[in-house]
Protein backbone atom coordinates (compact mmCIF):
# COMPACT_ATOMS: atom_id res chain seq x y z
CA UNK A 1 0.00 0.00 0.00
CA UNK A 2 1.18 3.48 -0.85
CA UNK A 3 1.35 6.22 1.24
CA UNK A 4 0.79 10.19 1.03
CA UNK A 5 3.84 12.43 1.48
CA UNK A 6 3.01 15.80 2.09
CA UNK A 7 5.27 18.16 -0.03
CA UNK A 8 6.13 21.89 0.97
CA UNK A 9 6.39 23.79 -2.11
CA UNK A 10 8.26 27.44 -1.68
CA UNK A 11 8.07 30.10 -4.25
CA UNK A 12 7.07 30.80 -7.72
CA UNK A 13 8.66 28.31 -9.82
CA UNK A 14 7.36 25.78 -7.67
CA UNK A 15 3.63 26.03 -9.33
CA UNK A 16 4.52 23.51 -11.74
CA UNK A 17 6.59 21.37 -8.97
CA UNK A 18 3.58 21.47 -7.02
CA UNK A 19 1.03 20.53 -10.13
CA UNK A 20 3.80 17.28 -10.79
CA UNK A 21 4.39 16.82 -7.33
CA UNK A 22 0.57 16.19 -7.01
CA UNK A 23 -0.14 14.55 -9.70
CA UNK A 24 2.34 11.65 -8.09
CA UNK A 25 -0.95 11.48 -5.32
CA UNK A 26 0.58 13.78 -2.85
CA UNK A 27 -1.00 16.42 -0.23
CA UNK A 28 1.06 19.69 -1.40
CA UNK A 29 1.45 23.08 0.07
CA UNK A 30 2.74 25.83 -1.85
CA UNK A 31 4.20 28.72 0.33
CA UNK A 32 3.64 32.42 -1.17
CA UNK A 33 5.35 35.24 0.57
CA UNK A 34 3.05 37.83 -1.53
CA UNK A 35 -0.39 38.59 -1.71
CA UNK A 36 -0.82 36.59 -4.93
CA UNK A 37 0.84 34.01 -7.46
CA UNK A 38 2.95 34.84 -10.05
CA UNK A 39 3.79 38.63 -9.30
CA UNK A 40 6.76 38.43 -11.61
CA UNK A 41 5.56 35.98 -14.09
CA UNK A 42 3.11 39.19 -14.61
CA UNK A 43 6.14 41.46 -15.49
CA UNK A 44 8.29 39.03 -17.82
CA UNK A 45 8.30 39.82 -21.27
CA UNK A 46 7.21 43.35 -20.40
CA UNK A 47 3.81 42.08 -19.18
CA UNK A 48 3.49 39.35 -22.27
CA UNK A 49 5.14 36.56 -20.71
CA UNK A 50 7.63 35.14 -22.91
CA UNK A 51 6.21 31.24 -21.93
CA UNK A 52 9.06 28.94 -23.62
CA UNK A 53 10.89 28.81 -26.80
CA UNK A 54 9.91 26.89 -30.09
CA UNK A 55 13.16 25.69 -31.10
CA UNK A 56 14.26 22.28 -31.14
CA UNK A 57 15.94 20.44 -28.43
CA UNK A 58 20.41 21.58 -29.86
CA UNK A 59 18.65 25.20 -29.84
CA UNK A 60 17.53 24.84 -26.09
CA UNK A 61 20.68 23.42 -24.91
CA UNK A 62 22.52 26.63 -27.18
CA UNK A 63 21.17 28.81 -25.40
CA UNK A 64 22.07 27.86 -21.38
CA UNK A 65 24.66 29.82 -20.45
CA UNK A 66 25.30 27.98 -17.24
CA UNK A 67 25.85 24.46 -16.57
CA UNK A 68 23.92 23.47 -19.14
CA UNK A 69 24.70 19.54 -19.26
CA UNK A 70 23.11 19.43 -15.64
CA UNK A 71 19.61 20.46 -17.44
CA UNK A 72 19.42 17.05 -19.53
CA UNK A 73 17.53 15.36 -17.50
CA UNK A 74 15.00 17.92 -16.78
CA UNK A 75 14.50 19.55 -20.33
CA UNK A 76 13.87 15.67 -21.48
CA UNK A 77 11.38 15.47 -18.73
CA UNK A 78 9.77 18.30 -19.60
CA UNK A 79 9.98 19.65 -22.75
CA UNK A 80 9.01 23.12 -24.18
CA UNK A 81 6.29 21.19 -26.43
CA UNK A 82 5.02 19.90 -23.75
CA UNK A 83 4.90 22.87 -21.77
CA UNK A 84 3.18 24.51 -24.52
CA UNK A 85 0.78 21.65 -24.37
CA UNK A 86 0.06 22.48 -20.87
CA UNK A 87 -1.06 25.80 -21.10
CA UNK A 88 -2.92 25.33 -24.56
CA UNK A 89 -4.60 22.52 -22.68
CA UNK A 90 -5.52 24.99 -19.58
CA UNK A 91 -7.24 27.75 -22.33
CA UNK A 92 -3.68 29.59 -23.20
CA UNK A 93 -3.73 29.56 -27.23
CA UNK A 94 -0.12 30.59 -28.04
CA UNK A 95 1.50 31.86 -30.64
CA UNK A 96 5.33 31.86 -31.93
CA UNK A 97 7.19 35.25 -32.72
CA UNK A 98 10.23 36.06 -33.93
CA UNK A 99 13.28 33.60 -33.02
CA UNK A 100 11.14 31.47 -31.88
CA UNK A 101 9.38 33.14 -29.14
CA UNK A 102 6.52 31.57 -27.35
CA UNK A 103 3.62 33.80 -25.76
CA UNK A 104 0.20 33.72 -25.14
CA UNK A 105 -1.98 34.76 -28.05
CA UNK A 106 -3.80 37.42 -26.04
CA UNK A 107 -0.54 39.24 -25.17
CA UNK A 108 -1.28 38.88 -21.47
CA UNK A 109 1.03 37.65 -18.91
CA UNK A 110 -2.59 37.42 -16.66
CA UNK A 111 -3.54 34.30 -18.75
CA UNK A 112 -0.70 32.57 -18.11
CA UNK A 113 -0.86 32.72 -14.33
CA UNK A 114 -4.59 32.51 -14.30
CA UNK A 115 -4.29 28.85 -15.91
CA UNK A 116 -1.53 28.07 -13.61
CA UNK A 117 -4.52 28.90 -10.40
CA UNK A 118 -6.86 26.83 -12.33
CA UNK A 119 -4.57 23.64 -12.85
CA UNK A 120 -3.13 24.25 -8.94
CA UNK A 121 -6.97 24.49 -7.78
CA UNK A 122 -7.98 21.64 -9.75
CA UNK A 123 -5.01 19.39 -8.66
CA UNK A 124 -5.74 20.03 -5.11
CA UNK A 125 -2.92 21.76 -4.08
CA UNK A 126 -3.01 24.19 -0.63
CA UNK A 127 -2.23 27.41 -2.00
CA UNK A 128 -0.89 29.96 1.20
CA UNK A 129 -0.69 33.36 0.50
CA UNK A 130 1.71 35.53 2.12
CA UNK A 131 2.76 32.57 4.06
CA UNK A 132 6.40 33.82 4.54
CA UNK A 133 9.39 30.79 5.06
CA UNK A 134 12.10 31.80 7.69
CA UNK A 135 14.39 28.61 6.90
CA UNK A 136 14.06 24.54 6.66
CA UNK A 137 13.97 22.00 9.18
CA UNK A 138 16.43 19.63 9.19
CA UNK A 139 16.86 16.67 11.56
CA UNK A 140 19.91 13.93 10.96
CA UNK A 141 20.59 14.66 7.45
CA UNK A 142 16.73 14.63 6.29
CA UNK A 143 14.56 17.79 5.45
CA UNK A 144 11.72 17.60 7.74
CA UNK A 145 9.62 20.90 6.87
CA UNK A 146 9.72 24.74 6.49
CA UNK A 147 10.13 27.49 9.78
CA UNK A 148 7.55 30.13 9.27
CA UNK A 149 7.19 33.76 10.58
CA UNK A 150 6.25 33.63 14.57
CA UNK A 151 8.31 30.55 15.56
CA UNK A 152 5.68 28.52 13.24
CA UNK A 153 6.25 25.11 11.22
CA UNK A 154 4.93 23.57 8.54
CA UNK A 155 5.73 19.66 8.68
CA UNK A 156 6.37 17.68 5.49
CA UNK A 157 8.20 14.71 4.43
CA UNK A 158 9.78 16.76 1.18
CA UNK A 159 10.19 20.36 0.33
CA UNK A 160 11.08 21.95 -2.44
CA UNK A 161 12.98 24.85 -2.69
CA UNK A 162 11.77 27.47 -5.61
CA UNK A 163 12.39 30.45 -3.76
CA UNK A 164 13.91 32.35 -7.38
CA UNK A 165 17.28 34.51 -7.17
CA UNK A 166 17.71 38.35 -6.42
CA UNK A 167 16.30 40.22 -9.52
CA UNK A 168 13.29 42.22 -9.31
CA UNK A 169 13.43 42.23 -5.88
CA UNK A 170 10.05 43.86 -5.45
CA UNK A 171 8.55 40.83 -6.84
CA UNK A 172 9.65 38.66 -3.63
CA UNK A 173 13.15 37.38 -5.56
CA UNK A 174 15.24 38.57 -2.27
CA UNK A 175 17.68 35.54 -2.47
CA UNK A 176 15.93 33.25 0.63
CA UNK A 177 16.72 30.30 -1.02
CA UNK A 178 20.14 30.97 -1.07
CA UNK A 179 20.44 31.77 2.30
CA UNK A 180 18.31 28.41 3.33
CA UNK A 181 20.67 26.42 1.00
CA UNK A 182 23.87 27.50 2.55
CA UNK A 183 22.12 26.94 6.18
CA UNK A 184 22.28 23.33 5.32
CA UNK A 185 25.52 23.21 4.08
CA UNK A 186 24.88 23.71 0.12
CA UNK A 187 27.76 25.96 -1.62
CA UNK A 188 25.87 28.78 -3.30
CA UNK A 189 27.82 30.90 -5.92
CA UNK A 190 27.93 34.63 -5.76
CA UNK A 191 24.50 36.04 -7.41
CA UNK A 192 25.44 38.28 -9.77
CA UNK A 193 22.51 40.38 -12.13
CA UNK A 194 22.37 38.60 -15.36
CA UNK A 195 20.22 39.78 -18.47
CA UNK A 196 21.03 43.45 -17.57
CA UNK A 197 21.36 46.74 -18.92
CA UNK A 198 25.14 47.87 -19.33
CA UNK A 199 27.12 50.76 -18.05
CA UNK A 200 29.34 52.54 -20.81
CA UNK A 201 31.86 55.38 -20.23
CA UNK A 202 31.80 57.63 -23.04
CA UNK A 203 29.50 60.54 -22.56
CA UNK A 204 27.95 60.68 -26.20
CA UNK A 205 26.22 57.86 -25.16
CA UNK A 206 23.66 59.96 -23.46
CA UNK A 207 23.27 62.26 -26.33
CA UNK A 208 21.90 58.94 -28.06
CA UNK A 209 19.02 58.07 -25.33
CA UNK A 210 16.36 56.12 -26.51
CA UNK A 211 17.95 55.38 -30.14
CA UNK A 212 17.13 51.63 -30.89
CA UNK A 213 19.18 49.83 -33.72
CA UNK A 214 17.86 46.96 -35.42
CA UNK A 215 20.36 44.94 -37.89
CA UNK A 216 23.44 45.55 -36.37
CA UNK A 217 26.43 43.32 -35.02
CA UNK A 218 27.83 43.71 -31.25
CA UNK A 219 31.44 42.81 -30.53
CA UNK A 220 33.07 42.41 -27.34
CA UNK A 221 36.50 41.31 -26.48
CA UNK A 222 38.84 41.17 -23.54
CA UNK A 223 42.27 41.67 -25.87
CA UNK A 224 42.19 39.73 -28.85
CA UNK A 225 40.01 37.55 -27.43
CA UNK A 226 36.19 37.70 -28.27
CA UNK A 227 34.17 37.08 -25.40
CA UNK A 228 30.55 37.94 -27.02
CA UNK A 229 29.07 38.48 -31.14
CA UNK A 230 25.56 38.51 -32.45
CA UNK A 231 23.65 40.32 -34.84
CA UNK A 232 20.30 42.11 -33.30
CA UNK A 233 18.63 45.08 -31.67
CA UNK A 234 20.02 47.20 -29.13
CA UNK A 235 19.03 50.51 -27.33
CA UNK A 236 21.07 53.40 -26.25
CA UNK A 237 20.54 54.50 -22.89
CA UNK A 238 21.26 57.69 -20.49
CA UNK A 239 23.79 55.34 -18.82
CA UNK A 240 24.79 53.04 -21.60
CA UNK A 241 23.42 50.16 -23.50
CA UNK A 242 20.30 47.54 -23.40
CA UNK A 243 17.76 46.05 -25.58
CA UNK A 244 18.17 42.23 -26.41
CA UNK A 245 21.50 41.97 -28.14
CA UNK A 246 23.08 43.57 -25.00
CA UNK A 247 21.09 42.22 -22.19
CA UNK A 248 22.16 38.48 -23.91
CA UNK A 249 25.92 40.15 -24.10
CA UNK A 250 25.28 40.69 -20.01
CA UNK A 251 25.17 37.22 -19.20
CA UNK A 252 28.21 36.12 -21.59
CA UNK A 253 30.44 39.34 -19.97
CA UNK A 254 29.02 39.96 -16.66
CA UNK A 255 31.81 38.28 -14.49
CA UNK A 256 34.68 40.16 -16.53
CA UNK A 257 33.02 43.36 -16.13
CA UNK A 258 33.56 43.16 -12.26
CA UNK A 259 37.39 42.88 -12.83
CA UNK A 260 37.54 45.21 -15.50
CA UNK A 261 35.99 47.70 -18.42
CA UNK A 262 35.42 45.82 -21.86
CA UNK A 263 35.79 47.09 -25.36
CA UNK A 264 32.35 46.98 -27.36
CA UNK A 265 31.99 47.60 -31.21
CA UNK A 266 28.97 47.85 -33.02
CA UNK A 267 29.25 47.10 -36.30
CA UNK A 268 26.27 49.19 -38.26
CA UNK A 269 26.29 47.79 -41.47
CA UNK A 270 27.00 43.94 -40.92
CA UNK A 271 25.43 43.33 -44.50
CA UNK A 272 28.34 45.07 -46.28
CA UNK A 273 32.43 44.47 -46.15
CA UNK A 274 34.59 46.97 -45.98
CA UNK A 275 35.30 46.96 -49.43
CA UNK A 276 31.91 47.45 -50.23
CA UNK A 277 30.76 49.98 -48.26
CA UNK A 278 33.80 52.10 -48.74
CA UNK A 279 32.79 51.92 -52.64
CA UNK A 280 28.99 53.12 -51.09
CA UNK A 281 31.00 56.31 -49.50
CA UNK A 282 32.73 56.84 -52.51
CA UNK A 283 28.97 56.53 -54.70
CA UNK A 284 27.85 58.68 -51.94
CA UNK A 285 30.62 61.40 -52.10
CA UNK A 286 30.27 61.73 -55.48
CA UNK A 287 26.58 62.21 -55.94
CA UNK A 288 27.00 64.64 -53.36
CA UNK A 289 29.96 66.64 -53.80
CA UNK A 290 29.36 69.85 -53.31
CA UNK A 291 27.30 69.44 -50.24
CA UNK A 292 28.76 69.54 -46.58
CA UNK A 293 30.13 66.74 -44.67
CA UNK A 294 26.81 66.82 -41.79
CA UNK A 295 23.96 67.24 -44.95
CA UNK A 296 24.86 63.41 -46.07
CA UNK A 297 24.85 61.65 -43.15
CA UNK A 298 20.77 61.01 -42.91
CA UNK A 299 21.38 58.35 -45.61
CA UNK A 300 23.93 56.46 -43.54
CA UNK A 301 22.95 56.55 -39.98
CA UNK A 302 19.66 57.48 -37.77
CA UNK A 303 19.39 61.28 -36.90
CA UNK A 304 20.47 61.13 -33.24
CA UNK A 305 23.99 59.38 -34.65
CA UNK A 306 25.09 61.90 -37.04
CA UNK A 307 26.37 65.10 -34.21
CA UNK A 308 28.59 61.77 -32.74
CA UNK A 309 29.52 60.60 -35.63
CA UNK A 310 30.90 64.05 -36.93
CA UNK A 311 32.99 64.42 -33.55
CA UNK A 312 34.41 60.71 -33.92
CA UNK A 313 35.21 61.59 -37.32
CA UNK A 314 37.39 64.84 -36.83
CA UNK A 315 35.95 65.63 -39.98
CA UNK A 316 34.28 69.64 -39.83
CA UNK A 317 30.63 69.09 -39.99
CA UNK A 318 30.70 72.14 -43.08
CA UNK A 319 33.41 70.32 -44.73
CA UNK A 320 32.60 69.90 -48.55
CA UNK A 321 32.42 66.18 -49.00
CA UNK A 322 34.77 67.03 -52.51
CA UNK A 323 37.83 68.42 -50.24
CA UNK A 324 37.12 65.11 -47.80
CA UNK A 325 40.37 63.53 -47.73
CA UNK A 326 40.85 59.32 -48.18
CA UNK A 327 42.28 59.08 -44.58
CA UNK A 328 39.06 61.45 -43.25
CA UNK A 329 36.78 58.78 -45.10
CA UNK A 330 38.83 55.59 -44.36
CA UNK A 331 37.97 57.07 -40.07
CA UNK A 332 34.40 57.25 -41.19
CA UNK A 333 34.15 54.04 -42.97
CA UNK A 334 35.64 52.39 -39.13
CA UNK A 335 33.18 54.09 -37.27
CA UNK A 336 30.55 52.59 -39.11
CA UNK A 337 31.94 48.94 -38.95
CA UNK A 338 33.28 49.77 -35.25
CA UNK A 339 31.74 51.99 -33.71
CA UNK A 340 33.80 51.80 -30.48
CA UNK A 341 32.00 51.70 -26.96
CA UNK A 342 33.71 50.75 -23.09
CA UNK A 343 31.67 48.87 -21.26
CA UNK A 344 32.35 49.60 -17.28
CA UNK A 345 29.65 47.41 -15.00
CA UNK A 346 26.05 45.86 -15.30
CA UNK A 347 23.28 47.49 -13.82
CA UNK A 348 21.72 46.35 -10.50
CA UNK A 349 19.20 43.50 -9.88
CA UNK A 350 16.03 45.90 -9.86
CA UNK A 351 16.59 45.75 -13.97
CA UNK A 352 18.30 42.57 -13.86
CA UNK A 353 15.90 39.73 -15.65
CA UNK A 354 17.62 37.17 -14.15
CA UNK A 355 19.94 35.81 -11.34
CA UNK A 356 23.43 34.64 -12.84
CA UNK A 357 24.43 32.17 -9.65
CA UNK A 358 23.04 29.91 -7.08
CA UNK A 359 23.20 26.95 -5.60
CA UNK A 360 26.03 24.54 -6.68
CA UNK A 361 24.61 21.88 -9.35
CA UNK A 362 27.30 19.55 -8.41
CA UNK A 363 25.64 19.25 -5.36
CA UNK A 364 22.06 18.46 -6.66
CA UNK A 365 21.33 15.37 -8.68
CA UNK A 366 20.68 15.87 -12.01
CA UNK A 367 17.93 13.26 -12.45
CA UNK A 368 15.41 14.18 -9.65
CA UNK A 369 16.80 17.73 -8.31
CA UNK A 370 17.34 16.47 -4.72
CA UNK A 371 19.77 17.72 -2.61
CA UNK A 372 22.70 15.25 -2.57
CA UNK A 373 23.60 16.92 0.86
CA UNK A 374 19.96 16.48 2.31
CA UNK A 375 17.50 14.09 1.36
CA UNK A 376 14.01 15.04 0.98
CA UNK A 377 15.14 18.50 -0.36
CA UNK A 378 14.94 19.62 -3.81
CA UNK A 379 15.09 22.90 -5.96
CA UNK A 380 14.14 24.26 -8.61
CA UNK A 381 14.49 27.16 -11.21
CA UNK A 382 16.51 30.11 -10.62
CA UNK A 383 17.55 28.96 -7.03
CA UNK A 384 19.74 26.71 -9.25
CA UNK A 385 23.22 27.78 -10.76
CA UNK A 386 22.06 27.69 -13.96
CA UNK A 387 20.83 30.51 -16.47
CA UNK A 388 20.01 31.15 -19.88
CA UNK A 389 19.91 33.51 -22.65
CA UNK A 390 16.87 35.99 -23.88
CA UNK A 391 13.98 34.49 -25.66
CA UNK A 392 11.93 32.22 -23.31
CA UNK A 393 14.70 29.68 -22.40
CA UNK A 394 14.69 30.73 -18.70
CA UNK A 395 11.07 30.15 -18.62
CA UNK A 396 11.72 26.95 -19.25
CA UNK A 397 14.43 25.87 -17.17
CA UNK A 398 11.80 26.36 -14.51
CA UNK A 399 9.25 24.72 -15.71
CA UNK A 400 11.83 21.51 -16.10
CA UNK A 401 13.14 21.73 -12.88
CA UNK A 402 10.08 22.47 -11.13
CA UNK A 403 8.53 19.22 -13.07
CA UNK A 404 11.50 17.13 -12.53
CA UNK A 405 11.84 17.71 -8.97
CA UNK A 406 7.83 17.48 -8.09
CA UNK A 407 7.63 14.15 -9.82
CA UNK A 408 10.74 12.95 -8.60
CA UNK A 409 9.25 12.25 -5.38
CA UNK A 410 7.84 8.96 -4.73
CA UNK A 411 5.14 7.91 -2.91
CA UNK A 412 6.23 5.73 0.52
CA UNK A 413 5.45 1.81 0.10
Amino acid sequence: MTEKKTVAVIGPAGMFAALAAAKNGHMVILLEKNEKLGKKLFITGKGRCNITNAGDMDTLFANVASNRKFLYSAFYACDNMRVIDFFESHGVKTKIERGNRVFPASDHSSDVIAALKRALKEAGVDVRLMARAEGLIVKEGRCRGVRLLDNKTLEADAVILATGGVSYPATGSTGDGYRFAAGCGHRVTEPVPSLVPLTAKEPYVAAMQGLSLKNVRVTIRHQKKILFEEFGEMLFTHFGVSGPLCLSASSAVGGRLKERALPMEIDLKPALTVDKLDARLLRDFEENRNKCFKNILHGLLPLKMQPVFVELSGIPADKKVNEITKEERGRLLKLLKAFPLTLTGLRDFHEAIITKGGVCVKEVNPSTMESKLVSGLYFAGEALDVDALTGGYNLQIAWSTGYLAGSSIEPNQ
